[in-house]
């Protein structure tokens, strides 16, 4: 039985099976969109060191 999960972008109903072409998103639209976010970095996923604090690229409002 296909599950029904929203669209990660617009949250219309998705059925997660073979005929879901563009799933997890509902459209071909919603995929490109949070793409263009990712390309943005709107989108981040933190990454941290073996001490447990946040790395990345410094943000250069900050240098002294």
């Amino acid at each position: 039985m296909d599950r029904i999960l929203p669209c990660p972008r617009c949250k219309k109903p998705v059925v997660w099976g073979p005929e879901a072409r563009w799933r997890p998103f509902c459209s071909e639209r919603c995929r490109l969109i949070d793409l263009g976010e990712w390309f943005e970095e709107t989108h981040r996923i933190p990454v941290t060191d073996d001490s447990g604090l946040a790395v990345g690229p410094e943000d250069p409002s900050t240098e002294h």
